[in-house]
């Protein structure tokens, strides 16, 4: 058995799953039997439980086809689910700050519902640690007793006081964060050098899609270097503030190209499963809305790495300064600007303010 993929071959839906042993046997061992009807996958963004729950759903919806011993159409429901597409794979995400409650009624619509191509279906709920607290209890007696046929997985960053309800009623599976060796080990058995993927690693926060898209990122090292040199171009000037501060937003508006790139070849496949397998509508409208929403998630993560390697180039100085105010208030001013970036003020205005504040190095 693999120590990344557990149990999973190569092609294998499993196989998106890394370094979670445990969770896939127990998803895997109750997809073969008689499942319980909800479930909540609990662990850090990019720790995999996304990928659990679309093998997980497509095990549970090959499940009838395969019991009837054909073995394509177990394939195809297989294959759908991995790629979001089945449909009767139903995926709820938020559109706004939260999950609300509009959404949680549309949740219970769908669930009501007949499946569309078998007698199963699978409501895949995501990020509902961040449900407004008015929606949960609205969902709590569909998820409890939903129509026959009808599974819920839930999937959620931790267990806040408004899923507790939910959470209740649902058998929890963690997903443990990936470390960095780990992420680089699965990056070289996909093919990259050693090097490579201990970088790409090292700066993906613990996020597997991350570190494929950084390990794809040619400009990564100068984007890296641009920030960690950003103390010693400043002067205390606005004017050099707002100008470094320019480089450094244009330099993140590059780093979306190789995800620009994987959004192109994406829509190229689904347009070919649409012709493929004639399903019936191709979730154009969530499939564009999902990768908006990459989009926005790509430009958060590439300002929290670009802080990290500002907030590293203090820390060298703090561990050689006479004196380290300095440095411990700039490292202040950096944790600052990180807190209020996540409220989704105005980007611009933050970094520039940031910059102003920092004090430059030589």
């Amino acid at each position: 058995m693999s120590t990344v993929t557990g149990e999973a071959s190569v092609g294998d839906a499993w196989s998106d799953v890394v370094g979670q042993e445990a969770a896939v046997a127990m998803l895997r061992h109750a997809a073969e039997g008689d499942a319980p009807h909800a479930w909540l996958f609990v662990g850090p963004h990019g720790s995999g439980k996304r990928a659990a729950a679309r093998a997980f759903a497509g095990d549970l919806l090959a499940a009838e086809p395969a019991a009837a011993g054909d073995v394509d159409g177990a394939e195809r429901a297989r294959l759908l689910a991995r790629q979001e597409q089945h449909p009767d794979l139903i995926i709820t995400e938020r559109v706004g700050a939260t999950i609300s409650v509009a959404q949680a009624a549309d949740v219970i619509t769908r669930a009501s519902r007949s499946p569309i191509e078998g007698s199963r279906k699978v409501l895949l709920l995501d990020e509902f640690h961040l449900i407004h607290r008015d929606a949960g209890p609205k969902l709590l007696k569909t998820i409890e007793e939903p129509p026959a046929g009808t599974f819920f997985l839930v999937l959620a960053d931790e267990v806040t006081p408004d899923l507790i309800t939910i959470a209740s009623r649902c058998v929890r599976v963690d997903f443990a964060p990936l470390t960095a060796p780990l992420i680089a080990q699965r990056l070289e058995l996909e093919g990259l050098s050693a090097d490579r993927a201990a970088e790409a690693a090292a700066f993906a926060g613990g996020d597997l899609d991350r570190a494929r898209l950084l390990a794809t990122d040619e400009r990564l090292a100068l984007r890296l270097a641009a920030w960690r040199d950003l103390p010693r171009r400043l002067d205390g000037s606005g004017s050099t503030a707002a100008a470094t501060i320019a480089d450094l937003r244009a330099a993140i508006d590059d780093a979306e190209a190789p995800l620009k790139a994987r959004h192109e070849a994406e829509l190229a496949a689904l347009q070919e499963r649409v012709e493929r397998y004639g399903q019936r509508g191709s979730g154009m409208t969530d499939f564009t809305a999902r990768q908006k929403r990459e989009s926005r998630r790509l430009r958060t993560d590439e300002l929290r790495m670009g802080l990290g390697a500002l907030a590293s180039a203090y820390r060298d100085e703090l561990a050689v300064a006479a004196d380290p105010k300095v440095a411990l208030e700039a490292l202040a001013a950096i944790q600052d600007t990180a807190e209020r970036l996540e409220f989704n003020p105005n980007e611009e205005l933050q970094l520039i303010a940031l910059a102003v504040r920092l004090p430059g190095l030589l």
